[in-house]
């Protein structure tokens, strides 16, 4: 663990800290903590900053509501940079756009899409159960539907693996994954609920395998 006496500030005795969102892994802005605001946002667990344009601490939110809950604070190899990875409340730029990075000077933006974002809104319809929607359709037929859909879409992508068909293979797990989003959502299970389940065991063969070498 990196203790902040060890980070280097510079001159004016500031540090860049690159915030990414936790979720979408998006570089959301690029700002500046001293020592004070980086002890501030390590002991209220939100962003502070520290504004060089006014010369004051600026807690992120504090008047928008758009409040920035840290996940976790890295520094770089060379301790003179931070990168502040954080759960938001709202947009991070003060334009009112999810980041302040939206303004492509060579190729073009990342896309938005994640498990994450498609879980959410498979949630949202089923809450809202939009008329003419295919999801709403399933969440109205219940859970049986869904899992026939499920088993239906299992056996399609077996079919397309075996026939080593790449391209109708990813075209049918991706209605597999759609279907088993929409039983997630109908049971309460979460993408969390998953990728922590899969984390575990990850330790756990990683346990497995030490213990095969030392054999």
């Amino acid at each position: 663990m990196v203790k902040i006496d060890e980070l280097k500030f510079d001159e004016k005795g500031l540090i860049p800290a690159i915030v990414v969102d936790a979720e979408s892994k998006k570089v959301l802005t690029l700002a500046y903590m001293n020592r004070e605001s980086l002890e501030i946002s390590m002991k209220e667990g939100t962003t502070c900053f520290w504004s060089r344009s006014r010369k004051e601490l600026w807690r992120k939110g504090e008047t928008s509501g758009n409040r920035q809950h840290i996940v976790n604070i890295v520094a770089d190899c060379d301790r003179d940079a931070l990168v502040v990875t954080v759960e938001k409340d709202g947009p991070a730029c003060h334009l009112g756009t999810d980041s302040c990075f939206e303004y492509p000077v060579m190729g073009r933006l990342p896309s938005d899409f994640s498990v994450k974002n498609l879980y959410r809104m498979l949630k949202g319809r089923k809450e809202e159960l939009p008329e003419g929607s295919y999801t709403t359709y399933l969440f109205e037929k219940g859970l049986d539907k869904i899992l026939k859909k499920v088993g239906e879409e299992a056996t399609e992508v077996i079919i397309a693996g075996k026939a080593e068909d790449k391209a109708e293979t990813v075209y049918e797990i991706a209605d597999l994954m759609y279907h088993v989003m929409v039983m997630m959502v109908q049971l309460g299970i979460s993408v969390d609920d998953v990728m922590e389940e899969l984390e575990s065991r990850h330790i756990i063969d990683h346990k497995v395998k030490q213990e095969k070498m030392t054999r």
